[in-house]
C-alpha cells in the first residue's frame, strides 16, 4: 500500500493535471460508466460532529475509492483539522487498498479543477479579470484553477474578514508567483465582481454573497460553496440573466444545493431553464457557450467520481516517479 502525503502529491500532480482528469471524469459520469452512491453520514452529537463516507467505482478501470471526510468543528479548539479526510484507492480486481492519500488535498485539487474545467469550456477566450469570494480551505485551489484556465491579468479577492483576506492574498502572491496574474484585495463583493470575466464563490453562506444585477455580460460564474438545501451564496437574480446553467451533476445539485433549489421553489427559474451537465457538453450532447455576451452559470456540489479519478491519476504518477511510502 502506497501512502501519499500532500507534499508527495504536490511534487507530481499539477492543477492542469487535475483539470484534465476532471474532464475525463465528467465524461465517464455522463456516459453512465461509474457507480456513485449517495454519501453515507453518521452523526456524532456528543462532539458536534459527523462522519461522512463517499464511495465510487468504475468497472472498466477496475478502480474504486472510499473517501472519508469527517466534520468536527470543535477540533479548532485543540488546533486540529475541522474536516480531516483520507482517500482510500482500491484495486477493483482484488479489492485490496492500493493507496491512502491525503484526502483534504485531493478534495481541494478536484474541487478547484471542477471550476477550472468549467472555465476552460465556458469562459470567454479573452478573459482578463477574475473574482474570488471566500478565503477558506478551498479558496487557494479555486484561485489557481482560474489562472490555469485563462491567462488573467488580475484576480480580486473578497472575504467578510478584511484581515483574513489580506493574509490570504499575501500568502497566494508567494504560493502562486509562478503565474503572471496580479492578486489584489477587494473591499467589497461589488468591487470584486466589477468587470470580472470569471467569478468563483466558495463560502458556507446562507445568503447571497454578490449582487447578480452587477455581473457583466459574458461572465462565467462557478458557485462552489452551497452543498445543503439552506445554503445560498449565489444571488438568484443572476439566474434569469444567465443564458445557460450547467452542473457537475444535475441530479446531485437538485437534491442538495440551495443555490438552485431555493430559486426553483420560489419560481425565479424553472427546470426548463437548466441546461445540463458539463459531461454532456464534453461529449457534444449539449451546446456550450455560443457567443461572448452570454452569462454562464456553473453550479457544482462535488461528485465522488472526481475523488476516484484524481486519486487514481495521482497514484499512477507516484508509482512512475517512486514517490510516497510503501507500507506492507
Amino acid at each position: 500500500m502506497l501512502l501519499l502525503s500532500k507534499d508527495d502529491i504536490k511534487k507530481i500532480f499539477t492543477m492542469k493535471d487535475a483539470i484534465d482528469t476532471n474532464k475525463i471524469s465528467f465524461k465517464l459520469f455522463s456516459e453512465g460508466k461509474s457507480e456513485v452512491p449517495l454519501r453515507t453520514t453518521i452523526q456524532a452529537p456528543n462532539h458536534n460532529g459527523v462522519f461522512v463516507f463517499m464511495p465510487s467505482y468504475v468497472e472498466e478501470l477496475d478502480s474504486a475509492v472510499l473517501k472519508v471526510v469527517n466534520i468536527f468543528p470543535e477540533n479548532f479548539k485543540e488546533n486540529l483539522p475541522t474536516a480531516p479526510s483520507q482517500v482510500l484507492l482500491i484495486d477493483g480486481k482484488t479489492g485490496i487498498v492500493s493507496s491512502i492519500l491525503d484526502g483534504t488535498y485531493v478534495t481541494q485539487l478536484r474541487t478547484g479543477a471542477s471550476s477550472g474545467a468549467a472555465f476552460d469550456l465556458f469562459a470567454i477566450k479573452g478573459a482578463k479579470i477574475g473574482a474570488l469570494i471566500g478565503t477558506g480551505g478551498q479558496a487557494s485551489a479555486q484561485l489557481e484553477a482560474m489562472m490555469v484556465a485563462r491567462d488573467l491579468d488580475t484576480i480580486k479577492v473578497y472575504d467578510l474578514n478584511k484581515e483574513r483576506t489580506e493574509a490570504f492574498v499575501n500568502e497566494m502572491k508567494d504560493k502562486l508567483k509562478g503565474y503572471r496574474t496580479k492578486i489584489v484585495v477587494a473591499n467589497s463583493s461589488d468591487e470584486a465582481i466589477h468587470d470580472a470575466d470569471l467569478i468563483v464563490t466558495v463560502t458556507p453562506s446562507t445568503k447571497p454573497v454578490f449582487d447578480g444585477t452587477k455581473v457583466k455580460e459574458g461572465a462565467t460564474i462557478s458557485c462552489v460553496g452551497s452543498y445543503q438545501h439552506h445554503m445560498q451564496e449565489m444571488d438568484p437574480a443572476i439566474l434569469p440573466r444567465a443564458s445557460k446553467i450547467y452542473f457537475d451533476s444535475k441530479e446531485a445539485v437538485l437534491s442538495e444545493a440551495g443555490d438552485i433549489i431555493i430559486p426553483l421553489e420560489q419560481g425565479i427559474i424553472s427546470k426548463e431553464d437548466l441546461t445540463g451537465d458539463i459531461g454532456d457538453v464534453l461529449l457534444g450532447k449539449v451546446v456550450g457557450r455560443e457567443n461572448d455576451d452570454e452569462i454562464i452559470v456553473y453550479k457544482n456540489v462535488g461528485i465522488g467520481l472526481l475523488d476516484l479519478m484524481t486519486a487514481r491519476a495521482i497514484y499512477m504518477k507516484a508509482k512512475e516517479s517512486n514517490i510516497g511510502i510503501e507500507w506492507n
